[in-house]
């Protein structure tokens, strides 16, 4: 049984009459009659009384009639749902991003949150190498990471540039120093995020090839922990700039430049490439771009081209 046979037998129950209910569903009356004796047949059931000049309905047309309308206003429901969705009324939106990087987020969030408030936003804490592969299984829409993804089913779009800063208390030695070599931090004490990454490989082969020491006394698990301990005056860090743009601003840490240690870091919003995205999914995207058109600086939104599958 399909909807339109059970609106075309609503119609007939409502009309009272198979002409005005032709002419109600705009069609002939010899279809309706069709309709509904298709309708009886596969059911297997009267639903009118013939006899009865005023369109009555059997018992069983009775019992279908309850029903008939519960599916159809179930019908109605769901286009009005998929309304609001479209005009982004309601609807979810679902990323992965790790301590560092959802910080480049925040910006964007705060306006899509303030434009479409009736979203739900749900940012799932993850660790970066693992974000890929949540995309690809679904667990989320979109996952922004610190690399270039590999799999060439995904969808990588560059929102943000960030640079490695090394950052000392303000009554550390080097603090008045403006820029320092390499090989002047071969004896600092450094604190360090425990969790490996291509930006700390780097960083290992650039001590390496200069033939320092990079002395790491603390390991702590959070880049905010790194930030407070160093504040503290406990050893000096290597960290993204983003997570001490306060810091740096309100002079509790101040950055020392290192020409050997000049490294750009590229943050990337991902998605399956033949993904169908949802419209809150769509409408972030279009807000990241807004945003970084608007903002410029570290902001943008450049598509990288990707490997076929």
């Amino acid at each position: 049984m399909d909807l339109f046979a059970l609106e075309t037998f609503l119609a007939v129950a409502e009309e009272r009459s198979f002409s005005r209910a032709a002419v109600r569903m705009h069609r002939t009356q010899p279809a309706i009659s069709q309709t509904i004796a298709k309708l009886e047949a596969e059911l297997g059931e009267s639903l009118l009384e013939r006899s009865s000049r005023d369109g009555s309905l059997t018992d069983a047309g009775e019992v279908l009639r309850e029903y008939a309308q519960k599916l159809l206003n179930l019908r109605n429901e769901a286009n009005d749902a998929l309304a609001e969705l479209r005009s982004l009324h309601r609807g979810r939106l679902s990323l992965a991003a790790n301590e560092y990087t959802c910080l480049s987020l925040l910006p964007v969030l705060d306006r899509f949150c303030r434009t479409h408030p009736r979203i739900k936003v749900a940012v799932q804490r993850s660790l970066a190498s693992r974000i890929p592969d949540e995309v690809m299984a679904r667990s989320v829409e979109l996952g922004i990471v610190s690399f270039a993804p590999e799999d060439p089913a995904l969808q990588s779009i560059v929102i943000f540039r960030d640079e490695l800063a090394f950052v000392v208390n303000p009554r550390h030695a080097l603090a008045r120093a403006g820029s320092v070599s390499i090989r002047q931090l071969g004896g600092e004490h450094f604190v360090a995020h425990n969790v490996a990454s291509p930006q700390r490989a780097k960083v290992h082969d650039a001590f390496r090839r200069y033939k320092t020491l990079l002395r790491i006394d603390v390991e702590l698990p959070s880049l905010e922990a790194v930030r407070r301990f160093v504040e503290q005056g406990n050893g000096v860090a290597l960290v993204p700039a983003l997570t001490v743009e306060r810091e740096l601003a309100s002079g509790v840490l101040v950055r020392v430049a290192v020409k050997e240690l000049q490294m750009e870091r590229k943050l990337r919003l991902v998605h399956r490439k033949e993904a169908a995205l949802s419209h809150a999914a769509l409408a972030f995207l279009q807000e990241t771009e807004k945003y970084a058109v608007a903002t410029g600086g570290a902001y943008c939104f450049e598509r990288e081209r990707s490997l076929r599958i």
